[in-house]
């Protein structure tokens, strides 16, 4: 049980409910309800590859950041001595060797796409590149990683084994919304973390601007992502599926907005039960965008 409770702390658990939403709610957009008897097995495989692929990028970036952990994350295994530095690496490794392995047998469009966010996310991580030291292109690596490359990879390998067209709508809708949304990620996932970052010289938009500013900056960056769903949705009323999104939607950005002006800046639970609160947010929006792509097919 500690062993597994490790590994599980090891993977960040809000990282792996991220990419299974993914796999799943992509192949629900491209795919649909009526798939033939190799659905489970294929989005099986899909999704073992990307959990691979997420488990090598997340423990990377815990394997080089030990010291600034033992500041800003102490909890995590490496940090805090329950899992060794050697068995960290030994885990990341096997993990990433594991996704290009299942990644060539499911097929190239999700090689390809696991070849490109593997090696952003080593360049993230490692040196000498190590673009986490740099807010800009930190928060591009991520927004690219997680809201571009891996939903368009998806589709295209969804498509490659079913067939049909992909939603160009939806998924370019999906691909703008959460390019976005992981430049928010990126800003406010260093918010709790100032200590530790400027200890090592790690520079982030809140060891730039302050924590405030970097709050203000993420609620303007995701009102914008917001207005993109709800403007498309106004422009095709009254139809019922455009009724949905723009209330679903105007109901999200609500909502994080009240959620947003409850957090306390001095207290670091409550920056990082936010920061928890917003992954909420990425989750649903994929569960809102495969229900309107589904109610939009079937009016």
């Amino acid at each position: 049980m500690n062993a597994l409770n490790t590994l599980i702390g090891f993977a960040r658990p809000h990282t792996v409910i991220a990419t299974t939403v993914q796999v799943i709610t992509i192949f629900l957009i491209v795919v649909g309800l009526e798939a033939g008897s190799t659905a489970l097995l294929v989005i099986a495989l899909t999704l073992a590859t990307c959990l691979a692929l997420n488990l090598y990028i997340v423990g990377l970036n815990q394997l080089t950041d030990v010291a600034i952990d033992r500041v800003n994350k102490p909890w995590l295994p490496v940090a805090a001595g329950t899992l060794t530095w050697q068995g960290g690496r030994l885990l990341t490794l096997g993990a990433g060797g594991l996704s290009l392995v299942l990644a060539l047998l499911s097929g190239p469009y999700l090689l390809l796409t696991v070849a490109l966010i593997m090696l952003i996310g080593s360049a993230y991580s490692l040196p000498p590149l190590r673009l986490k030291r740099f807010p800009v292109a930190a928060a591009l690596s991520i927004a690219l990683a997680r809201g571009v490359i891996a939903n368009l990879g998806l589709a295209l390998h969804y498509r490659q084994v079913f067939g049909g067209d992909v939603p160009l709508l939806t998924l370019g809708m999906l691909g703008l919304f959460f390019f976005g949304f992981g430049l928010v990620i990126a800003i406010y996932k260093d918010i709790p973390d100032g200590e530790g970052d400027r200890m090592y010289q790690i520079e982030t938009f809140t060891t730039r601007l302050g924590p405030r500013r970097a709050l203000d900056m993420g609620r303007v960056v995701l009102t914008l992502c917001y207005a993109l769903p709800i403007g498309l949705a106004l422009a095709g009323l009254p139809r019922a599926d455009a009724l949905f999104l723009l209330i679903s939607h105007a109901l999200l950005i609500i909502v994080f907005w009240a959620m947003s002006m409850r957090v306390d800046l001095q207290q670091r639970r409550s920056v990082a039960s936010f920061y928890m609160f917003l992954w909420g947010l990425f989750y649903l929006e994929f569960g809102v965008l495969s229900m309107y792509e589904l109610t939009r097919t079937t009016i």
